[in-house]
């Protein structure tokens, strides 16, 4: 299934990838920059998780600034009393307004919620509805990166694995803890319900108790891209994917998502 943005590849298995922020499409346009616009991507998420696991995966091509499909559509903050950014972002991860005189009303983000928002959040619905009906237990696992320094999100750096399942209502423990066991393992840095305790689709599809287990992953972009030192720039930004250098993340990762599976299964 997919549309000119909306990509859905399916599995039988009861594992689905959600990727709702490595798009870069800006069809709304009125943006002060584009590549500010874009700058805040979830860069190469797809190729860092090509081939991992045979699963169900769920992609828009839009960019987040658009439209962030990882939002509460009502408008409440996921994160109260920290620095976010809204289902229509007005503004990038640093603060730097998005729009001139342009921002969008009400009237508009009602638009985009109806194009973007909502086919995307249905498609994962019935995707999980597909799966459950096939399987006791599927697993949502939402993919996401991020710089590995945005300091109006969080001081210093932030660990390379964060693991999110809002303080663990989202997913059985015996998953998080696999999880996170894989995680340290690892050798990498790595936290659970840190910062990023998991966006409006680990909340919102997260149901242990009927079986759908939601678990995000953020990773800070330094554990598989060559991540510039210093400022980000128009020159420097985004890297470019390099396999060799994402080589080691992807195992863990694949031990990860294997989990996962034997989880579910």
């Amino acid at each position: 299934m997919s549309a000119d943005w909306l990509h859905v590849t399916r599995a039988d298995t009861p594992l689905i990838l959600a990727m709702p922020h490595g798009g870069t499409a800006l069809p709304t346009g009125g943006f002060r920059s584009d590549w500010w616009a874009r700058r805040d991507t979830d860069w190469h998420i797809a190729d860092l998780y090509a081939g991992l696991a045979d699963a169900t995966i769920v992609a828009t091509d839009i960019s987040r600034s658009v439209i962030d499909v990882n939002r509460d559509p009502s408008g409440v903050s996921l994160y109260p009393g920290l620095a976010t950014t809204d289902l229509c972002p007005i503004t990038t991860f640093d603060g730097d307004a998005l729009y001139g005189d342009t921002a969008p009303d009400a009237q508009e983000i009602a638009a985009r919620r109806a194009l973007y928002f909502d086919p995307y959040h249905a498609a994962l619905a019935a995707e999980i509805a597909r799966l459950r009906a096939r399987h006791d237990r599927v697993v949502v696992y939402d993919c996401h990166s991020i710089r590995s320094r945005v300091p109006r999100l969080f001081d210093g750096d932030l660990p390379e694995l964060n693991i999110g399942t809002n303080d663990g209502t989202t997913c059985a423990s015996a998953l998080r803890d696999a999880v996170a066991g894989i995680a340290a393992a690892s050798g990498r840095s790595h936290v659970v319900d840190g910062r990023f305790r998991g966006g409006w689709t680990t909340r919102h599809c997260g149901d242990p108790a009927h079986g759908v287990h939601a678990i995000q992953m953020e990773t800070a972009i330094r554990a598989y891209l060559h991540e510039p030192i210093g400022a980000v720039t128009s020159e420097n930004w985004p890297p470019v994917f390099d396999p060799d250098h994402a080589a080691r993340l992807r195992e863990t990762l694949r031990l990860i998502l294997s989990a996962c599976l034997e989880f579910a299964r």
